[in-house]
């Protein structure tokens, strides 16, 4: 009984301390501000941008979207913006979250390394629809510190996009991206015995060549391997058309000539400065000595050695050449769709540099497309015809 009595009390009391928590605990603080656990832009902003310009460390790269909204790097001779990498990058943008308000303070501020490091995005007419900019990433944890605009407020966003300020790296580098099933007939120059043309009507049907050596086949791999590489061209740089090693790679030019089934001709010229081999020049006399003293006196040329016979005449003295390697590789491609081809306006501002190997890998000399023919298979034996039977 006495443990009842005790109990109960306790159990009421209990109540009334839940009652009276409850009902008099401080309302929780509210969010310092609305926008975080939002994300760090709309992408109803993104849509409606014309321009993106992104800034860090005195480089600039913008991009510009076109009326039939593809994009192009205004900072890189209007080139196409890689539409792969521009679309990696807006979605980084819209998956970041603001995930807390660091700070208000402007000394606080002041220390999260807010610096040029900047993203807009503009209107037609070059109007900011929005702004940020990065400062330093935090200690601990991921993300990166980020203040709209002039604000005196700083947040932590989980923003992990890597801001590339060089314009060259915004560009489509594919000058050229040509379907194989599509390709009905291949020109392939050699400096000896002329081009070889291979061909083939329907692109189930097995490649010919036009001149066949005797006994001899197309290899089907090394034409496949050709395709490969002149139906899809990248470049690796671009300079000027002016250029001295541009200018010298069309003079060793291969053109190679390309058509479709549906009559479409494309025109590939590649080509590269050759590697030069050139004299040393020979080291001029001593000062004060002519070229003649130097061969050395009459009595030195007239010296006999110890058994009384005449020197050797002293050895001629043999060239020295140096290598100067050979230039970059360079394509040119023309398309005869004429002005309605975007490569054919590629051609007009620039010089494109490719990669060595592509150039390299394309055979060398015709012989390289063939291979021995199996000998043809032996007539099939007649067959042997039954004995009439002999009547009984």
């Amino acid at each position: 009984m006495k443990i009842k009595s005790i109990v109960l009390p306790i159990a009421v009391l209990a109540a009334l301390s839940a009652v009276a928590y409850f009902t008099t605990r401080p309302t929780p603080p509210p969010v310092a501000d609305a926008r975080v656990g939002q994300p760090l832009v709309d992408r109803t902003v993104v849509e409606k941008a014309a321009k993106l310009r992104l800034t860090d460390q005195g480089k600039t790269v913008t991009l510009v979207r076109q009326p039939d909204a593809t994009w192009k790097v205004a900072t890189y001779h209007d080139f196409p913006a890689d539409f792969s990498k521009l679309a990696t990058f807006i979605s980084s943008l819209t998956d970041a979250k603001l995930e807390r308000l660091v700070t208000s303070s402007p000394p606080r501020i002041a220390l999260l390394e807010f610096k040029d490091t900047k993203i807009d995005l503009l209107d037609a007419a070059d109007q900011e629809l929005w702004t940020v900019t990065l400062g330093k990433n935090p200690e601990t944890g991921s993300g990166r510190y980020v203040r709209y605009g002039a604000e005196a407020k700083a947040f932590l966003a989980s923003l992990s996009a890597y801001l590339d300020t060089e314009s060259k790296n915004w560009a489509n580098t594919e000058l050229l991206a040509l379907k194989v099933d599509d390709v009905a007939k291949i020109e392939i120059p050699f400096a000896e015995g002329g081009p070889v043309t291979v061909s083939r009507a329907k692109k189930e049907d097995p490649w010919t060549a036009e001149k066949t050596p005797d006994g001899q086949k197309l290899k089907t791999d090394k034409i496949a391997s050709l395709l490969s590489s002149l139906s899809s061209i990248r470049f690796s740089d671009t300079n000027e058309l002016t250029d001295a090693n541009a200018v010298a790679a069309k003079a060793s030019e291969r053109l190679f000539k390309i058509e479709t089934f549906d009559q479409k001709v494309l025109k590939v010229a590649l080509g590269r400065k050759p590697e030069e081999k050139k004299l040393k020049p020979i080291a001029p006399p001593a000062e004060g000595q002519s070229a003649l003293a130097a061969l050395g006196t009459a009595a030195e040329l007239l010296k006999k050695d110890a058994d009384g016979k005449p020197a050797e005449p002293a050895k001629p003295l043999t060239p020295e050449f140096e290598t100067i390697p050979a230039g970059p590789v360079f394509v040119n491609i023309s398309h005869s769709d004429g002005t309605t081809a975007p490569v054919n306006a590629l051609m007009q501002k620039r010089a494109f540099q490719i990669s060595d190997y592509t150039f390299t890998s394309l055979p060398q000399k015709s012989d390289e497309l063939f291979e021995p023919a199996p000998p043809p298979a032996p007539p099939a034996p007649t067959p042997a015809k039954s004995e009439e039977k002999k009547a009984p």
